[in-house]
């Protein structure tokens, strides 16, 4: 498209002229800029202007968490005024006069009562301690038939004092301070031989009743180590029929170079506050029949 560079036909808008009066005076100083004047509209009336409609003067933030600083003070000044009278309310109250301590009345009965109306004692199957609290040589299983007494390597009468019983096991000094501290009662024993070479060995270790668990503590101590061929028979033993923690075991034969062989059988077991240690030694195989109606015996006389 090329420019326009001819006149157009139409006449030409008349020029505007422009009245200027020229006075020669000095320049005014420059004002700042006024808005133009102009008529108002009519319109709908503008809403009046308040406070909230005026923004905040800059760098200066509207202060907060003055409601919840006035609440916190009323909970406080709330709870200790509460303290306060209800403290004065128990303070001005009577005090409440207690029951005597001492009252004999009410334990026993002022006369014992008659022969005929003493109620019977527990069965020993509702009160196992009544076996236990006797003679306790008394529930040691009885030799068979043929067999010898054994000597005792101290003077006993079925008695083994805690001393002699800790000489039986290896570390007899840690056996002596254990059974010392589980507060052990006594120890009933005995011993036996029958046929040619076998020997028998049973101990009843009974423990002070309090917060020790001394039986079943010293039976556990023992079965723990019994599955391992170092210091036991090597392997898991048979449980006790009866008993709930007891069990029975069969060792393997020591044989040593011009010596018989040596054969061992053991059970262990406890029941209230006795444990009971067996032990079987023979130079023939001990069968588990053996061993395990011994130990049935002894758990019953418990």
């Amino acid at each position: 498209m090329e420019p326009k560079d001819t006149i157009p036909d139409g006449p030409a808008e008349p020029p505007v002229q422009v009245e200027a009066q020229v006075q020669a005076v000095e320049p005014p100083a420059p004002a700042a800029m006024v808005a133009p004047v102009t008529e108002p509209v009519a319109g709908p009336a503008a809403a009046p202007v308040t406070e909230s409609d005026v923004p905040a003067t800059p760098g200066k933030p509207r202060p907060r968490g003055r409601t919840a600083l006035l609440i916190a003070a009323a909970a406080v000044l709330g709870i200790a005024g509460g303290t306060a009278v209800g403290y004065g309310v128990q303070a001005d109250r009577a005090p409440t006069p207690l029951p005597a301590l001492s009252q004999p009345n009410l334990a026993y009965p002022a006369k014992a009562l008659p022969a005929d109306k003493v109620p019977d004692p527990l069965p020993v199957s509702q009160d196992r301690q009544r076996k236990t609290e006797g003679d306790l040589r008394e529930l040691l299983v009885s030799k068979p038939s043929g067999a010898r007494n054994a000597k005792f390597p101290f003077q006993t009468k079925g008695w083994m004092p805690l001393d002699a019983y800790a000489l039986e096991f290896e570390s007899e000094d840690y056996m002596f301070e254990t059974l010392a501290e589980a507060d052990v009662r006594r120890i009933a024993a005995a011993n036996w031989s029958q046929g040619q070479h076998r020997d028998v060995g049973i101990r009843l270790v009974q423990f002070r009743s309090g917060a020790e668990l001394g039986a079943s503590d010293h039976a556990n101590d023992q079965l723990d180590y019994m599955p391992y061929a170092k210091d036991g028979a090597g392997n898991e033993g048979d449980p006790i029929k009866g008993s709930g923690n007891g069990r029975y075991f069969l060792y393997k034969a020591v044989n040593k170079p011009g010596y018989l062989p040596v054969h061992q059988a053991r059970a262990i077991g406890q029941r209230g506050d006795v444990m009971f240690d067996i032990n079987i030694f023979d130079t023939v195989p001990i069968s588990k029949k053996d061993i395990r109606t011994l130990a049935e015996r002894q758990l019953e006389r418990l």
